[in-house]
This record gives structure tokens, sequence and C-alpha cells, in this order.
């Protein structure tokens, strides 16, 4: 049976990586099967209405960062409010999803995709500056340090952590001392390199309505 976060991608026919390793390999249903479910070929993809490519592109990052209608909506209603304050709202919008714990703890490579950072972070396998945060929603600043706590290392999830962490690429916005399992934010995330799957003027219009 098709796993449910593989029918998302295929829906929204876009890969945002909910399945980790398995979304880089041959066996994404994606790349099997690149339209829609319950189509029979990528053809039979419908054209959309402007209100649901709208709600399409909403989907595209709400998705992506592993949020529930409401916690994404909320970051929307907040960025929109400072419109004319700042000088990039998509940007500022990107930069609030990033630097969700959950997010970094992703982008260190801790995880293999958010929802189960998300699920770390919630127990208790996380430190910021030396503090227990069991917050996904947390917000890091620049200069912040992430560690895994010390106890948590022998448990089987992180038992190859060292190896993983070796081959995993982190955003430049973000350093790794793996010997300490470390992670400190050294800068703020750029859409260049973060490139969302998403047109976010778009999302703005559909939360404008």
């Amino acid at each position: 049976m098709l796993n449910p976060k593989c029918k998302i991608c295929r829906r929204l026919g876009v890969k945002l990586f909910l399945k980790g390793e398995r979304c880089l390999s041959p066996k994404c249903a994606l790349l099997k099967k690149p339209y829609p479910p319950g189509l029979k070929t990528k053809k039979a993809r419908r054209s959309l209405s402007e209100y649901s490519k709208e709600l399409r592109e909403k989907q595209k990052l709400k998705n992506l960062y592993n949020l529930k209608e409401k916690q994404f909506k909320n970051y929307v209603k907040e960025v929109l409010e400072k419109r004319g304050k700042v000088e990039d709202t998509g940007l500022l919008l990107i930069r609030k999803l990033e630097k969700r714990l959950d997010n970094v703890i992703f982008r260190l490579g801790f995880a293999f995709s958010r929802a189960k950072a998300r699920q770390l972070v919630s127990h208790d396998h996380f430190v910021v500056n030396g503090k227990r945060i069991n917050i996904p929603s947390y917000q890091v600043k620049k200069e912040d340090k992430i560690s895994l706590v010390p106890s948590s290392r022998k448990i089987g999830t992180f038992k190859d952590i060292t190896t993983i962490l070796k081959k995993h690429k982190i955003p430049s916005w973000l350093k790794l001392d793996i010997e300490k399992l470390e992670g400190e934010v050294i800068a703020e995330p750029t859409l260049e390199e973060v490139v969302p799957p998403a047109e976010i003027s778009i999302i703005f219009e559909y939360y404008s309505r």
C-alpha cells in the first residue's frame, strides 16, 4: 500500500522529502508514478482554478515543514502583519519556518525527516545553549548552540549518528561539530539556499482573502 506521505507528494506534483532517504532513492513514489493518486497518467492532471492553485502552493509549504493548518496559518498571518515594515515578507516567512528547532535538527542531520525531528525534540533529546527544549516550534537565533543530550547518545535512534552526520551536508547558515554532536546557528537562512518548492506570493494571496 502506498504510504500516505507519498500520496501528498504525488497529489501536489512536487518532491517534499517526507520519507527521508527513500525520497532520494529509485523507490520514490513520485518517480514511479508522476501523477496524482487515482489517475492513470501524468497527462491526466486537471487544470486548476486560481483558488486551487493558491491552495496547492499553501499545501506544498505546509507539508514540507510538517505543520498543521492552524500552525502554518499563524506563521503566515504574523508575517502579513509586517507588510510594509520589512523588505521581504517571503524571506521572513521562510526564516521563521527554517529556524524552528525541529527543522534545525533535521537540517543538522540528526533526523531523516522533519516529522522524526519533531518527535525527537518532543521527547527531550536536545538542549539549546545547555537548556533542554522540548518545543518543536522553538525559534533558534544566531549563536545558539544545539546539542544532543549525553544520555540520548546511547539509545538506538542515535547509535550510528556520527557516521550519518559525516555523510550529511548541512546548509551554510549552520555549523556542526560532529565530535561534540553540537550544531550552531551562524547566520540567517536565505531563499537562494532553501529554495522553497512553492510560490510564497501566491500563499500570501490565499491567506489575504
